[in-house]
């Protein structure tokens, strides 16, 4: 029983102490004199709270008088509750008493130091009502507000019309027929005017809020607001770009050195290519792969040097575009990486080079472009096909052009004739047919061989070199047409025969047949030649 008593007597005594808890607890409230701030309150007065202090401050002052606002402000100590504080009169009248517990424990300020701020703070704010409710003062703010909004409306009636014709000459040059450096120059000029524009009106508008605000006194700590903001930011302004100098000048050394390196290495590589320079493992048809593999390294490890030392470099921003750039590399660049180093296998196995005729899954045709991802070929129905590099790898690729030299590309045809044709007339034929054709180089001279020697016929594969591997078609069907004629001239059939039974008489050339036209015989007889 005696325990219960006790515990109810302790919460009676909690419940009694709360409303000065919560008192005490409640938050701090600023003190604004005719648009101005005084000061903070924090500590409860008389059972008031710093927002009631506040609202029977400010109405102690809305009740002051002109000429009571004319008296100076003043201070007098005094004591509320055992509290030290300072009271604040202007003239006779009572504003607000100061209490040490009202004064912020992390500015470390005395209460005659807080009390002296407060002071001059009030006296402001009374002459600034007092000069408020002079009728010169009304005329005057009234005035300069007037010229503001009427300069404002002038200066955007001119921001409107350069706008506007600066906007005309920009469309004209976008959509001129002209081009160049110049054409693009002027266009990105007449952009930033355009900005500019824009940008000097704004800058003009915030000014002339500046002089409105600063004509009225209650309105005066608005302008001091907006001109102070623009000091902080021209003084940011400066002390970064002060602050990223250094930066700036390690970025450019470290840009000017990559530039130079690549200009020597680039001077290097053009020796090889022209043939004055040799370097082990380069060869000349791998220099332009070579130069855009060290220009890329070369200015990676560059941006890697010199990325440390740009401006916002350290910034959370920064590095977030960074980690999303570089997640958005490694997704998408798979594909890419794969026809890069496909790219760089055809280049420096010296498969092929631009200008070289070649066959490669079906297609056919001369390369007219070796890039970083893929191949570009012209077949002869004058169609650029793109072959990627994965392709080029994966597949045998034909190059009639590489060897061929100063004699140019190599082409043949084959045709079976019977063993009843003198082998010597149908090189002859083949090689006559061959000389009226159109596109076929004289020299070196066109050849045949017999590449086989089957059961009804011999195979014939006539070889010829030309100088345009776009025309192979074309050029190959007109040799076709020459053979077909040559062979119709002299009476021997393509078609060779296909035996059902063994014939009466051996398939053979007599050998007073030997040298049938257009064959040449040799002047020395052939048994002598064979002894």
């Amino acid at each position: 029983m005696r325990r219960l008593l006790c515990a109810l007597t302790a919460w009676v005594g909690l419940l009694a102490a709360w409303p000065a808890t919560a008192a005490s607890a409640a938050p701090p409230e600023a003190l604004v004199l005719f648009n101005r701030d005084i000061v903070e309150l924090r500590a409860s007065l008389a059972g008031l709270t710093p927002t009631q202090r506040v609202a029977r401050a400010q109405r102690r002052f809305a009740a002051l008088s002109a000429q009571e606002l004319a008296q100076p402000a003043r201070l007098q100590p005094s004591t509320v509750d055992g509290a030290a504080g300072m009271l604040l009169l202007v003239g006779d009248n009572p504003v607000f008493t100061l209490l040490a517990t009202d004064l912020d424990p992390e500015e470390h300020l005395p209460l005659a130091a807080a009390g002296e701020r407060a002071r001059q703070a009030v006296a402001a704010a009374a002459r600034a009502r007092l000069a408020q409710s002079a009728p010169l003062v009304w005329a005057q703010g009234i005035t300069v507000v007037a010229a503001v909004i009427v300069g404002g409306l002038a200066l955007g009636w001119l921001a409107t019309g350069a706008h506007r014709r600066l906007l005309e000459r920009a469309h004209h040059l976008a959509l001129g027929t002209q081009a160049g450096v110049g054409v693009y120059a002027g266009l990105l000029g007449l952009r930033l005017m355009i900005a500019a524009v824009w940008f000097l009106l704004a800058a003009a508008a915030y000014g002339g809020a500046i002089l409105a605000l600063d004509a009225f006194p209650w309105s005066l700590p608005w302008a001091d607001r907006l001109a102070g903001f623009v000091r902080q930011l021209g003084v940011w302004l400066a002390t970064g770009v002060m602050d990223a100098v250094p930066g700036l000048l390690t970025v450019g050394v470290v840009l000017l050195v990559a530039r130079a390196v690549q200009e020597v290495l680039g001077t290097v590589l053009r020796h090889v290519q022209a043939g004055r320079l040799r370097v082990p493992f380069l060869h000349p048809e791998t220099v332009e792969a070579t130069r855009r593999v060290a220009n890329l390294l070369l200015w990676g490890l560059a941006l890697a040097a010199a990325y440390p030392y740009l401006p916002g470099a350290q910034t959370d921003a920064f590095k977030g575009l960074s980690v999303l750039f570089g997640l958005m590399i490694t997704l998408g660049s798979t594909g890419v990486v794969t026809q890069l180093m496909s790219g760089l296998v055809v280049v420096y196995s010296r498969s092929l080079k631009k200008g070289d005729f070649i066959a490669v899954n079906g297609v056919e045709g001369v390369v007219s472009e070796v890039g970083a991802l893929a191949v570009k070929v012209v077949n002869m129905r004058n169609e650029e096909i793109t072959v990627p590099h994965s392709v080029m790898t994966s597949n045998n690729v034909h190059n009639y052009s590489k060897l061929a030299g100063e004699q140019g590309s190599l082409v043949s045809t084959k045709v079976t004739i019977g063993y009843d044709v003198p082998w010597r007339q149908v090189h002859a034929m083949l090689e006559a047919a061959a000389a009226r054709t159109p596109g076929l180089r004289a020299a070196p001279p066109p050849f045949a061989y017999q590449r086989a020697l089957g059961d009804y016929y011999v195979e014939y594969e006539l070889y010829a070199h030309i100088d345009r591997p776009l025309d192979r078609v074309s050029i190959v069907s007109a040799l076709h047409a020459q053979i077909q004629d040559e062979f119709n001239t002299h009476g021997v059939q393509i078609m060779s025969p296909h035996f059902y039974d063994q014939p009466a008489q051996p398939v053979v050339v007599p050998r007073e047949k030997w040298f049938e036209p257009p064959a040449r015989r040799p002047q020395t007889p052939p048994d002598a030649r064979l002894a």
